[in-house]
């Protein structure tokens, strides 16, 4: 039988086990895969320790993948067995030998880019397409703050953000993820252990501010995102890596220049599948013309992956991270 990580309560990573699955035969819209790579995301320790609660327990987790289609279900017109495709949306399922998905959430990937590469951009790749793209359009000569640049969503779009004509100021929390980040397009890293960010883009802008802060901290970086900030700028809250945000006043977004918020997940914007298509295809394109490197930085056995979550959680990982069957 094939093997899975899975949960049987939410906790640490002590609560994740490697145990046999049964894999039953797909249904109508269904494919069942093999898969070759699987990707590691913060939203799977989201999962992991329950602030995004799962459905029902025991439950695999994982939300991105690259795989080979072995079997077909009933209405599966479009794939076929042998085919290799990608994912990096529900249902949670990823960190799996083998297993069932809705063939409408698949996308086949290009002979051109292999498994690892897909499994460890899909999710962080199409995050920063969104972002980018379209929750704020970064235009040529904005000033953007991106926050964990030397992260996997982060050196992403640090160098689609600078292809795009932007100036990219990034936090990381050491000189080396500072190197890191420099070398991905990010023309300005704070060290935020050392430095303070607020008052550091104030004088990178000369006191300007950026036109928006890409901000997946979340608790810490929150209050100093809205610093940051020029009138009318954006605050886009797309993680929690620190924790949740604290509820707080409506008003303070007006006291401080008219800000927007928002808080928008990739599921929303990859829902219909025309938008999952166009989204993944513009993600091949950059990466297909150089002007993004995805940066596979660390790779684990799949059965180990609750060594990989302690070391993203104690921010020891940089750029992508895949776990292997």
């Amino acid at each position: 039988m094939p093997r899975a990580i899975r949960i049987h309560h939410p906790g640490g990573p002590e609560e994740m086990r490697w145990e046999e699955v049964s894999v039953p035969s797909p249904g109508t819209g269904q494919v069942r895969l093999r898969q070759t790579a699987v990707g590691l995301n913060f939203i799977d320790v989201y999962h992991r320790n329950g602030l995004y609660p799962l459905p029902e327990l025991p439950a695999v987790l994982g939300m991105e993948a690259a795989a080979e289609v072995i079997e077909i279900g009933p209405g599966v017109t479009d794939l076929k067995p042998g085919q290799r495709v990608a994912y990096a949306s529900p249902p949670v399922g990823a960190y799996a030998e083998e297993r069932l998905m809705p063939a409408d959430r698949l996308v086949p990937l290009p002979a051109d880019i292999d498994d690892r590469t897909a499994a460890a951009m899909m999710l962080q790749g199409m995050t920063a397409q969104y972002l980018l793209r379209r929750t704020y359009p970064v235009k040529p000569g904005d000033a953007i703050l991106v926050h964990a640049a030397a992260g996997g969503v982060g050196l992403i779009l640090c160098q689609w953000a600078s292809y795009l004509g932007a100036t990219v100021i990034g936090t990381v929390g050491s000189e080396e993820k500072a190197v890191l980040a420099r070398a991905s397009g990010c023309a300005h890293p704070i060290v935020y252990t050392r430095e303070d960010f607020p008052a550091r883009v104030r004088e990178i802008t000369a006191g300007a501010g950026v036109a928006v802060v890409y901000d997946g901290i979340g608790k810490d970086t929150f209050m100093g995102s809205l610093d940051c900030l020029q009138p009318m700028g954006m605050l886009v809250s797309f993680g929690n890596a620190s924790g949740p945000v604290p509820p707080f006043e409506p008003a303070i977004l007006s006291a401080k220049g008219s800000l927007f918020l928002t808080r928008p997940t990739l599921m929303h914007y990859t829902a219909k599948r025309a938008d999952l298509l166009a989204s993944a295809a513009e993600l091949f394109a950059v990466v297909q013309s150089g002007a993004v490197r995805i940066a596979v930085h660390q790779t684990y056995p799949l059965a180990e992956a609750a060594q990989a979550h302690r070391d993203l959680e104690a921010r020891k990982t940089t750029g992508s991270t895949i776990l292997l069957p």
